[in-house]
């Protein structure tokens, strides 16, 4: 609710909605009841994920919970796949639309516990085949990797290191890049690629909130470049 109401204070109309990702029948219900109340569906951001419940970042993974792949995998990777499915469904029709997947450089170096690494590659494969797919029916699919973002949990978690604090940004600036690529009448030439947020935001003229923007990270190098 807190969510929905910001965003009818920044100008547009926030709905809030409860859907457990976990349940395929409550995804398809939120589609069915956007298309009951909009008519039509432009925009679909796929950032699902199933925080896990400890510290497991430097546990190596024959260490992990069996269960953890299911939960990560099932609430990430998975639940991209099922709002990516039902949301083409209406996009097909209408022959327009655009699916970002948000992603991160786990998809391509070890980054965290091993479940998420593979869920975000798969992410990467899951932008491209399903891109290949739309292209001929004019839905554009993409990648999008955030900065290090500025949630109420990193927050909360106290200061971050001072090596980190040039990269980080409001969950606003992603705003932003995602609004910029739903503007650009040439999206279709982006589609099954991969987006560094921070890279957008020099191409698309945004910011942060207080006007900045994040430093590029050092795999910057690979912005644009197909998804695997």
């Amino acid at each position: 609710m807190q969510t929905a109401e910001e965003v009818t204070r920044l100008g547009g109309r926030g709905i809030a909605v409860q859907c457990d990702h976990a349940d395929d029948a409550q995804v398809v219900a939120v589609f069915r009841r956007v298309l009951a109340e909009q008519g039509h569906l432009d925009l679909l951001v796929n950032n699902a994920f199933a925080t896990p419940v400890g510290a497991w970042d430097e546990v190596p993974f024959w260490e992990l919970p069996l269960d953890l792949w299911d939960r990560l995998i099932t609430v990430g990777l998975r639940s991209y796949y099922v709002a990516s499915a039902v949301a083409a469904r209406q996009m097909v029709t209408q022959q327009r639309g655009l699916i970002v997947n948000i992603s991160s450089v786990g998809s391509r170096i070890h980054l965290r516990e091993v479940p998420y690494n593979v869920g975000k590659a798969g992410v990467e494969k899951l932008t491209a085949d399903t891109a290949e797919e739309l292209r001929p029916h004019g839905v554009t699919v993409v990648s999008l990797w955030p900065p290090f973002t500025k949630t109420e949990l990193v927050l909360a978690e106290g200061e971050p290191p001072a090596d980190v604090l040039p990269r980080m940004a409001t969950p606003h600036f992603t705003g932003r890049a995602v609004a910029a690529l739903a503007g650009d009448p040439h999206i279709m030439d982006k589609s099954g690629r991969r987006f560094i947020a921070a890279v957008l935001a020099e191409e698309y003229g945004f910011t942060d909130l207080d006007g900045t923007r994040p430093a590029p990270p050092s795999y910057a190098q690979h912005h644009g470049e197909p998804t695997n």
